[in-house]
């Protein structure tokens, strides 16, 4: 009796020195930010205009004690709603995704703007430029319905993931003015 009274203490102990463990390092997660290996503060917000129907966006960063990282919020307007992003990843070189930053920062957009153009492309087409939505017709990275209007931004739009998101920046730039304002636009009615 005495050797399984021991073996059920020994996981315990075990278990209770993994915990320890386990909570120490998302303490130091939360302490630490694991991008610039500063400490980490939620003090900075970024606001900017949009044209439409979203007069003022304003991007703050998720404190909801989750232990999430690199998450931030998009809120818009007087029925404001808000929008959790994560920080896309940095795209690996030669990628559409890639491609696409590069865009983006051309425009004076900053990173928080890629990162909601991934997000919204992801839902859209999983950033696939053959993608076809069956009951619509849409096509492409950016779903363009109909799908010829790509064509204005070169004729090999049909297989060019490059064409494609330059038009589909545009589209973006010219009706909403930024990729989070297209984003909350999607999020609110399941199309931009």
């Amino acid at each position: 009796m005495g050797r399984h009274a021991l073996q059920r203490t020994r996981p315990r102990r075990h278990l209770f020195a993994l915990g320890y463990f386990f909570a120490s390092s998302l303490v130091m997660v939360t302490i630490v930010d694991p991008y610039s290996g500063t400490m980490a503060s939620a003090d900075a917000v970024n606001t900017f205009d949009a044209p439409g129907e979203y007069q003022t966006l304003t991007i703050k960063p998720v404190a909801d004690g989750d232990f999430a990282r690199a998450d931030f919020e998009v809120v818009s307007g007087q029925r404001a709603r808000g929008v959790t992003v994560r920080i896309a990843p940095y795209p690996e070189p030669g990628t559409p995704k890639a491609f696409a930053l590069q865009e983006v920062t051309s425009r004076n957009w900053d990173y928080n703007q890629f990162s909601c153009l991934v997000k919204l492309w992801e839902r859209e087409s999983n950033w696939r430029w053959n993608a076809t939505n069956r009951s619509s017709g849409a096509y492409g990275i950016p779903q363009s319905l109909p799908a010829s209007k790509m064509a204005s931004a070169g004729a090999d739009w049909r297989t060019n993931p490059e064409t494609q998101i330059l038009w589909g920046l545009g589209y973006i730039d010219g009706r909403y003015g930024s990729p989070c304002a297209a984003l909350v636009h999607s999020d609110v009615h399941n199309w931009y």
